[in-house]
């Protein structure tokens, strides 16, 4: 009989020693939840706002482009053919990114690349022309 009350003794310690892991586990379970809900809104908010930032800057990219060819369709001989050639790399890169693949490793590559090819062209026509972003209802002077 000893032994049955001792057993009840351990039975008892032992259920109050597992109930810091329970909370624990309990806590845990309900944080990782909360988290992954958190997570999931958190992130879509930034993939949003990033899709929109890199959208822009293609579109800025993509109007310089046809504005440019606008003039060569115009008069092929204002611009050499060096910097035509450049154009139109500049031109392919817009196609080439993936805009429905987001995960595609070389998103940052062609979007850097297209950069420089705009820089370069700059420069080669002398113009000042920078990609700026869009500008946020806080840096908008208001009325």
């Amino acid at each position: 009989m000893a032994t049955q009350s001792q057993q009840n003794m351990s039975d008892i310690f032992d259920s109050s020693l597992n109930l810091e892991d329970a909370h624990f586990e309990e806590g845990y379970k309900d944080g990782y939840k909360d988290g992954k809900i958190s997570g999931k809104e958190e992130g879509k908010e930034v993939g949003l706002k990033h899709g929109f930032e890199v959208g822009e800057e293609l579109g800025f990219y993509k109007g310089c482009i046809n504005v440019w060819n606008s003039a060569i369709q115009m008069d092929s001989s204002c611009f050499s053919s060096r910097v035509q050639k450049s154009i139109k790399q500049m031109e392919d890169l817009v196609k080439k990114y993936p805009m429905m693949e987001p995960e595609d490793e070389s998103v940052q590559d062609v979007l850097d690349s297209l950069r420089l090819k705009f820089k370069a062209v700059s420069a080669t026509l002398g113009v000042k022309l920078d990609y700026v972003g869009y500008r946020n209802a806080s840096s908008v002077s208001e009325f």
